[in-house]
């Protein structure tokens, strides 16, 4: 494109943000650059930073110093070796995941994908392979995309790692999980996720990173994180966006 072609474009960009200035991805409001979140959302969000657990990134309420493990990591350890999220499940977190879930706004992944690369910029240089947590088919053609693969995606660009879409396969039809115990959504689970055979050299050996939207008792993650380790992973670290916290509970997966 010639230098000329570059500053008309430029122009008309200009132009039309004058007429349509961008809006915050979560509230409209006027913003300087799109896509982004203005200043009132963006405080609004409860981003989890240390001191947190190193196994499962849940907050802790005091630091205590580094390397400190929950109760909860210490009781029932997880398969996965580490999981960080951004933030809390909550207010406006939760309002964007369920409208990048639900409500078709794929163009939200390009935002939060660069959010959880941040969030997850310890994990990534120990990352070999990119694995996004996959639905199952008849959830995929409901739904007509996953929102964890739309987010592994950018995670991937933006950390210049391969990313592997087709490393894990949901061969089981789950129940939904909202409602389960936590046993129950461990049974629910079973069995749930596979490598396929041709997937496995790819695998083999290699360090995985596993993106999710959601962390919310940590029995999906583990379940998948199970299905990668027997396949011949080397571990598997967990990076999501939102993660449910409760108060007063920190550690709980």
């Amino acid at each position: 494109m010639t230098a000329g072609r570059h500053a008309l474009r430029a122009g008309l960009s200009a132009a039309l943000a004058i007429v349509y200035p961008p809006g915050c991805i979560a509230c409209q409001a006027a913003v300087g650059q799109a896509p982004a979140l203005c200043p009132s959302c963006w405080s609004s969000i409860g981003f989890i930073e240390r001191p947190y657990c190193e196994r499962l990134g849940t907050p802790f309420a005091v630091d205590l110093g580094p390397g400190l493990l929950s109760p909860a990591a210490i009781a029932d350890p997880p398969v996965f070796a580490r999981a960080r999220a951004v933030c809390r499940f909550d207010g406006v977190a939760r309002e964007l995941v369920h409208r990048l879930k639900y409500g078709d706004r794929t163009e939200l992944a390009l935002t939060l994908g660069r959010m959880m690369a941040q969030a997850g910029r310890e994990l990534l240089p120990d990352a070999d392979l990119v694995v996004p947590v996959p639905l199952h088919r008849t959830r995929l053609w409901s739904r007509r995309f996953n929102q964890a693969a739309a987010l592994a995606v950018v995670i991937a660009r933006q950390a210049r790692l391969s990313f592997a879409p087709a490393a894990l396969s949901r061969v089981k039809r789950t129940r939904q999980q909202v409602g389960l115990t936590r046993p129950q959504r461990a049974e629910n689970l079973q069995g749930a996720f596979r490598v396929p055979d041709a997937m496995r050299p790819t695998i083999d050996g290699r360090r995985i990173l596993l993106v999710d939207d959601v962390l919310t008792t940590g029995s999906t993650v583990n379940a998948a994180a199970r299905a990668l380790l027997r396949a011949g992973a080397r571990d598997v670290d967990v990076l999501t966006f939102a993660r449910v916290v409760t108060d007063g509970h920190e550690g709980t997966t």
